[in-house]
């Protein structure tokens, strides 16, 4: 019979500190200190600033969070070697949603925009799970390329 460290699966490789390439080409950007996760997104940012400084929009804040599910604790009961049983609590992580904008418009509307250069269905889901949970529509952003 095989021991316990032959029973336990081998350690993953550790996390290379190699700056890995975005599987959608954006390159970081760095504005007013801020860094963003394309170049849309902070060419964006600075339409927002402007918006916000004409009195268009107010309170824009950056990298809003919604919880689309919170965590959880599952018990679950499981069988020793020896053959007793014992249980075992573990925590599920919570579902978040990170848009890249929140403001409130000139009506007093609050908008939830998020840059999107390709619309994943990871995005689409979550988006629609905003819209269900919270009650708040997300606007896809596409920003014209700049030449």
């Amino acid at each position: 019979m095989p021991n316990k460290k032959q029973l336990r699966p081998p350690k993953p490789a550790p996390h290379s500190t190699a700056k890995r390439a975005n599987k959608f080409s954006a390159r970081k950007t760095s504005v007013d200190g801020i860094e963003f996760d394309s170049d849309a997104e902070s060419r964006r940012y600075l339409e927002l600033v402007l918006l916000e400084r004409a009195g268009e929009i107010s309170n824009l804040e950056l990298q809003p969070v919604f919880i689309l599910q919170p965590s959880f604790k599952v018990k679950t009961t499981v069988l020793t070697p020896e053959g007793r049983t014992r249980t075992k609590t573990r925590t599920i992580r919570a579902i978040t949603y990170r848009a890249d904008f929140r403001y409130t418009d000139s009506t007093g509307q609050v908008v939830v925009e998020d840059v999107k250069g390709v619309e994943t269905e990871a995005f689409r889901l979550k988006a629609k799970m905003t819209l269900y949970v919270h009650g708040v529509e997300v606007i896809k952003v596409k920003m014209a390329r700049e030449r």
